[in-house]
């Protein structure tokens, strides 16, 4: 069960409304930076989580908290779109250039809502989950909510910079501490797991006599013959898991130009296609 005390996490203040500050706004609800892409994340991650409860516990109360930014964030579109024109005439009438207001806000908060937030990204874009991570494995996991609250802490950052109320600049200081704590939350879960180098390579569960090990640590050059890339901490030295050693190899191809079978008759091929490629050569 979820239950809500319609209280705000943290207070919400614009002190002057701004509808293209409200559009940009959306994409810190709806992008995929931004805070419903992270609330499902870390909700099906729970939902599927096996082994400690811990971690379920964890990834389960990152969520609901991000449910609560959510709200936050979409009261914050909607006190910028509080006294925003509803008519190009509106527009107009207030603003001499002519609509350099209504043209940059989002026309859905006027259409779609009557001047609220919407579940989309600052292009007016419906959110969607392809960049929702749930991979049923704890380390994979954390390794990709790492990511993602870097991604949306920079997002929040340039939200920042792009507004100069103080109510908004409020809110987003807090917004971005949070997101410092959850990169360190997640961060600290490897930890607990056994650190990075335990967790590597992921799964760990995997035995890696049965990978071809001969480049499991190898950073292949794929610059034509005679180019090299420039050299770094991945390219020499011991591996990050401890297990092996780093080495530039050249990207000479190990397999052959593929070929594959003709067309099926009934496949709705060409007749020049049914040749068999491979007897013909």
């Amino acid at each position: 069960m979820y239950y809500t005390d319609k209280k705000l996490q943290y207070p919400v203040r614009v002190e002057t409304p701004n509808p293209v500050f409200a559009r940009a706004l959306q994409q810190a609800i709806g992008g995929v930076e931004g805070e419903i892409r992270v609330a499902l994340q870390y909700f099906f991650q729970a939902w599927g989580c096996r082994g400690p409860a811990k971690y379920r516990d964890l990834l389960l109360n990152t969520a609901t908290e991000e449910l609560g930014h959510i709200e936050m964030l979409a009261t914050a579109v909607a006190l910028n779109l509080e006294g925003a024109p509803l008519s190009l005439q509106e527009d107009i009438s207030s603003d001499t250039v002519g609509g350099s207001v209504l043209n940059g806000m989002n026309f859905r908060h006027i259409l779609s809502t009557g001047l609220a937030a919407l579940p989309e990204n600052a292009n007016g874009v419906p959110f969607n989950a392809s960049h929702v991570y749930a991979s049923g494995n704890l380390a994979a996991d954390m390794v990709a909510n790492v990511t993602a609250e870097g991604s949306g802490r920079v997002l929040a950052t340039r939200l920042y910079n792009m507004t100069n109320d103080p109510g908004m600049k409020d809110m987003l200081s807090f917004l971005i501490a949070r997101d410092t704590m959850h990169q360190q939350q997640w961060l600290a879960a490897i930890e607990d797991m056994g650190g990075l180098n335990a967790s590597l390579p992921v799964p760990n569960s995997f035995p890696q006599e049965k990978e071809h090990q001969d480049v499991s640590y190898a950073f292949i050059n794929c610059f034509v013959e005679g180019v090299e890339p420039a050299r770094g901490r991945w390219s020499d030295g011991p591996s990050m898991d401890g297990k092996g050693e780093f080495s530039l190899v050249a990207g000479a191809p190990m397999g052959e130009e593929p070929m594959l079978s003709p067309p099926r008759p009934s496949s709705g091929a060409q007749g020049e296609q049914m040749i068999d490629r491979r007897a013909a050569e």
